[in-house]
């Protein structure tokens, strides 16, 4: 028999990045996917992004969950209007809603909507922070900047009583 998927968590910061948090992300991945693992993130930028598209780019969308603070939809239409306001760049918004579209079309059962929420706030990403870890078997997170959101999974994790491994960055 098989032996089951273990899901890691993967946590990351979605405002800044560098070029060793996405060394780092990827070779991460790429170590649980190819030990037939999956991961599990929450479709933000960047770290959720990598993490994401390095699952993708081995062909493992049956080893990837994404859980979203909304439905697709309503998450479209928040990128679109954080990239008109200048928050985010117009191509990372069109890149994050075109892998959450094709990762829904490879696997429906891997993108996880919140059709309850309507509204995008910090406490609606925290609340998604939870989802993550209750989903998930260990978390490995990697913050920049002592990011709030980061931590917030962080702390999540340890009350659950999962293993945490955090990476620290300054950028």
């Amino acid at each position: 028999m098989p032996e089951a998927i273990r899901w890691v968590g993967i946590s990351g910061s979605w405002r800044v990045t560098s070029a060793q948090v996405e060394q780092d992300v990827r070779s991460t991945v790429r170590d649980i996917i190819t030990s037939g693992n999956g991961i599990v993130t929450g479709g933000a930028l960047n770290v959720d992004y990598q993490a994401t598209d390095e699952a993708l780019a081995l062909n493992k969308a049956s080893h990837i969950k994404v859980y979203l603070p909304s439905t697709l939809e309503i998450y479209t239409s928040h990128y679109r209007k954080r990239a008109s306001e200048g928050v985010v760049a117009e191509k990372q918004a069109d890149d994050l809603i075109a892998q959450l579209t094709r990762l829904r079309e490879l696997n429906p059962e891997g993108l996880i909507e919140n059709p309850h929420n309507t509204i995008m706030n910090t406490a609606k990403y925290f609340e998604r922070n939870q989802l993550i870890v209750d989903a998930s078997d260990e978390l490995i997170a990697f913050q920049v900047n002592e990011s709030k959101g980061t931590q917030d999974t962080i702390d999540k994790a340890r009350a659950k009583g999962i293993p945490v491994t955090v990476f620290s960055y300054k950028v």
